[in-house]
């Protein structure tokens, strides 16, 4: 049965191990060293060598594999089709935004997607029509990272990896615990379930996120001397947006152990 669980899950889990033991061998400037110490904080990239890698391998892989993929499906796919994708994705995945929303105590947001989800399901035939948004009720969206931000888990140092994209150590575990626990489609492949329906659904996810995305990155990628640092930036303003729901109220941190915390690298936590 684990075997049919699956292979995604379990590599979500794998990424984020590997993860953690990169991150590990990471050293933090000494305070003696203050200005080193202030750049280390300032992009909170430890890992920048081997991250700038990955984006290097990551990018010839866009440009080699997977970004005809993506152009072939934004330009050939009428866009009321790629809505409707988006919408019947968002609206399978509205558990973990409920559960999500549990564990970080607001209660409202749970029941707001569960709203949606049952105007979506049905009135919106299965999701494939955003109704509920019509009717008032915007999409939000909810991760196990940003509930282990509320918790005062700092996010650990930026991680790039080639497919995945940008993250941090702590959101890279919060992916892959979501994918495990809240996921309906892991929850169907628990039993005797053909396993082309998880690639077909992970496959659908990725080449929706990256086709959403795709006129913004090549807009930053123009407009960028370096196209790592500039995407680096964006993604963390981008995540600390999500993590406050859009506003600048303070988030909870972890205890000082009298060295600092290593990961406090958003602001407006104290």
């Amino acid at each position: 049965m684990l075997s049919r669980f699956s292979a995604p899950f379990l590599r979500c889990f794998v990424v984020s191990g590997l993860a953690l033991g990169i991150a590990s061998c990471a050293t933090k400037p000494p305070a003696s060293d203050p200005a080193s110490l202030a750049a280390f904080q300032e992009t909170n990239d430890a890992l920048e060598p081997f991250n700038r890698t990955m984006f290097t391998l990551d990018q010839a892989l866009d440009t080699v594999i997977l970004r005809p993929v993506f152009w072939s499906y934004r330009e050939f796919v009428p866009d009321p089709a790629r809505r409707g994708v988006t919408n019947f994705l968002r609206n399978l995945r509205s558990p973990i935004t409920v559960a999500n929303s549990l564990l970080q105590g607001n209660v409202t947001r749970a029941g707001q997607t569960v709203s949606r989800f049952l105007v979506n399901s049905t009135v919106g035939i299965l999701g494939f029509g955003d109704v509920a948004a019509d009717m008032g009720t915007p999409y939000q969206y909810e991760d196990f990272g940003q509930t282990l931000a509320t918790w005062g888990v700092g996010s650990g140092s930026y991680l790039y990896l080639p497919g995945f994209g940008p993250m941090s150590i702590r959101d890279g575990f919060g992916l892959a615990f979501d994918n495990f626990t809240f996921d309906p489609v892991a929850w169907y492949n628990y039993g005797a379930n053909p396993r082309w329906v998880q690639w077909a659904y992970f496959g659908a996810l990725y080449v929706d996120l990256k086709t959403s995305t795709m006129s913004a990155t090549d807009e930053l990628k123009a407009s960028s001397i370096d196209y790592y640092a500039a995407l680096r930036s964006a993604y963390r303003q981008n995540r600390f947006k999500e993590i406050r729901n859009g506003t600048a109220a303070p988030l909870p941190t972890l205890p000082d152990d009298g060295e600092g915390d290593p990961f406090a690298d958003e602001p407006s936590k104290k």
